[in-house]
C-alpha cells in the first residue's frame, strides 16, 4: 500500500464551496473527503489541514471555533495556524475607507510540511487540496528532488489552476458526491462527552 499524506488548503476549499453555495459542505469531514479521493492501493496516514484563525465578524469566529473542535476529535488530523490580518482600504473614487481581512501563511506552512514529509521519507503520494499556484515551486521542488514521489492534486468545487495541473504529477477534482458522502453528522460528541453542533447557518 502506498502511504499517502493529505494536504488540506481550508481558506481555499471554504472559498470554493462558498461559490458554489454549497453551504451545507462546510461541516465537512476533510479527512473522509481525503480518504474518499484516494485509490485501492493507498492508505492515508495523516491528515493535515491549514487555516487561520477568523477573528471578525463575532458569529464567523463562532463557527469556525466549533468547526476546528469538531476536527479536533479526528484521529490522524493536524491542524497548522497561519493568520488573518486586517487591511483598511479606501476606494479610489468615492474616498470611502473600510476593513479588510485576509489569511496569510497558509502557502508557505504547506510548502514547509510538504517538503519536510519528503526529505523525511513521510509520504509515498501527496495529496494537495488545493488550487493556490503559489504551490508550484515546492511541488516541482518534491518531485524533482524525490523522483519515486507523487504529488496529485484536487482542486476544490469551482476552482482551478493549470499552474498546478502542469506541476503535479496528475490532478483531478472535489467533487459532490465524495463531499456529499464526508459531512459530520450533525452532532459530534468530544472524548470529554460535550456535543458539538453543526452551525444553523450551515444546514
Amino acid at each position: 500500500m502506498k502511504r499517502v499524506i493529505a494536504y488540506i488548503d481550508g481558506f481555499n476549499l471554504y472559498y470554493g464551496l462558498r461559490s458554489k453555495g454549497w453551504r451545507w459542505f462546510y461541516w465537512l469531514n476533510v479527512q473522509e473527503m481525503a480518504r474518499r479521493i484516494l485509490k485501492p492501493d493507498q492508505m492515508l496516514i495523516i491528515t493535515k489541514y491549514f487555516t487561520s484563525i477568523v477573528n471578525h465578524p463575532p458569529d464567523k469566529h463562532r463557527r469556525q471555533a466549533v468547526y476546528l473542535e469538531a476536527l479536533s476529535t479526528l484521529e490522524g488530523l493536524e491542524v497548522y495556524y497561519g493568520h488573518y490580518l486586517s487591511d483598511m482600504v479606501t476606494c479610489r473614487r468615492c474616498g470611502h475607507t473600510h476593513q479588510t481581512y485576509h489569511e496569510k501563511m497558509t502557502d508557505v506552512n504547506i510548502a514547509v510540511e510538504l517538503m519536510a514529509d519528503a526529505f523525511q521519507d513521510r509520504f509515498d503520494v501527496a495529496l494537495l487540496v488545493s488550487a493556490d499556484s503559489d504551490l508550484v515551486a515546492p511541488i516541482q521542488t518534491v518531485q524533482r528532488l524525490f523522483d519515486q514521489k507523487r504529488i496529485v492534486v484536487a482542486f476544490p468545487p469551482g476552482r482551478s489552476s493549470n499552474a498546478l495541473k502542469q506541476a503535479a504529477y496528475a490532478y483531478t477534482f472535489v467533487g459532490r458526491n465524495v463531499l456529499s458522502r464526508s459531512v459530520f453528522p450533525d452532532q459530534v460528541t468530544k472524548p470529554d462527552g460535550f456535543v458539538l453542533q453543526r452551525p444553523a447557518t450551515w444546514r
